[in-house]
């Protein structure tokens, strides 16, 4: 297929989609995260986190409620509730780069992906209460991680399908209220040590 008939193509897509909002590049990259882009992270209810150690598996979780703020162009602030695994905290330790992906499920089409590095921050540390701050924890909260962004990227998200948002889920919340702060903290200890290939997630020591 010749470059001009996939423009012609582009442009078409381009065209079905303008109802919806402003046209769509396919790729756009940004040093910082602009107030739009800022504005529009807010508006999302999932966001997704991926992470690597230098060996091992690679880990991509989806994370939801009201757990992320940006705190400038060049950082953001999420809160990490406990889950099954650790794995975030675990790769950080051995290779800290991240990146986050957020799309849009309805009106305009967007894939935003930012990339960087995060400070990970425990209750026992110093940061804690700053964060708490920001974003206010729940019961199971386990960390926060402080995100230094290196890189912004904007795509088309042309394939992404139209959903709509019901509500959060309030399975957590319950499971946290069920076993209670110490509980939680007995859970950490036996399920959330060690990533799936055995590092350290740091979350004891």
């Amino acid at each position: 297929m010749s470059d001009y008939i996939v423009y012609v193509q582009l442009r078409m897509i381009c065209a079905v989609y303008s109802k919806y909002g402003p046209e769509q590049t396919m790729a756009e990259k940004f040093d910082v995260l602009s107030d739009e882009l800022a504005t529009w992270i807010r508006a999302q209810h999932i966001f997704f986190v991926a992470t690597a150690a230098t060996d091992g598996h690679i880990n991509l979780s989806p994370k939801g409620q009201d757990s992320l703020k940006v705190l400038s162009p060049k950082e953001l602030l999420w809160l990490n509730l406990t889950g099954s695994g650790n794995e975030t905290a675990a790769h950080l330790r051995d290779a800290n780069r991240l990146t986050l992906m957020w799309c849009a499920f309805d009106r305009t089409p967007r894939i935003l992906r930012i990339y960087g590095q995060a400070e990970t921050v425990h209750p026992r540390d110093k940061g804690w209460e700053a964060c708490v701050a920001h974003i206010p924890p729940p019961l199971g909260a386990r960390q926060y991680f402080k995100v230094q962004i290196d890189l912004v990227q904007t795509s088309c998200g042309y394939a992404v399908p139209f959903m709509d948002f019901k509500e959060d889920r309030r399975a957590l919340t319950l499971w946290s209220e069920k076993h209670g702060q110490s509980g939680i903290e007995d859970y950490w200890q036996n399920e959330n040590l060690f990533s799936l290939d055995g590092h350290p997630t740091g979350i004891n020591s």
